[in-house]
């Protein structure tokens, strides 16, 4: 099936749109999943400081309480980011799928030219085949 080139220009510039789109989603889903990851080892710095210490000073109830409670609600939000770090990687690995799609619209959009360029040059060159010859042999001089 013969298409105008206008066409396959147009569609290539659409595809090549679509492309560079995906790809930017997939640039901001790496950032993401580099953002979540950040957050979950701050989160686990700050458990890890909070954590009991042996051979302490006596310390006072109140304070120990207070340190089990946030150590308690640090690990809540460690598993919370270790959810959203999954979810993360799940979104980019949706977002490489997309992006390799998007290649494979655009790389057969320019198979198609390239075949229609090539039918095109065939053709020409099978139009001037079929051309009369011109009569006259032009020699040089002898």
């Amino acid at each position: 099936m013969a298409r105008s080139p206008k066409t396959l220009a147009r569609l290539l510039r659409v595809r090549t749109l679509q492309l560079d789109q995906v790809r930017a989603d997939e640039a901001k889903a790496h950032a993401r999943v580099a953002q979540e990851a950040q957050l979950r080892e701050r989160i686990a710095a700050l458990a890890a400081n909070v954590a009991p210490v042996a051979g302490a000073a006596a310390q006072s109830a109140g304070s120990l309480i207070a340190a089990a409670y946030y150590r308690d609600r640090l690990h809540q939000s460690a598993h919370a980011a270790e959810r959203r770090v999954a979810v993360a990687e799940q979104g980019l690995d949706a977002a490489r799928a997309a992006t390799l799609e998007a290649r494979r619209d655009q790389s057969a959009i320019e198979k198609l030219i390239t075949r229609e360029s090539a039918e095109a040059a065939l053709k020409e060159l099978r139009a001037l085949e079929a051309l009369p010859p011109t009569g006259r042999n032009r020699h040089d001089i002898c």
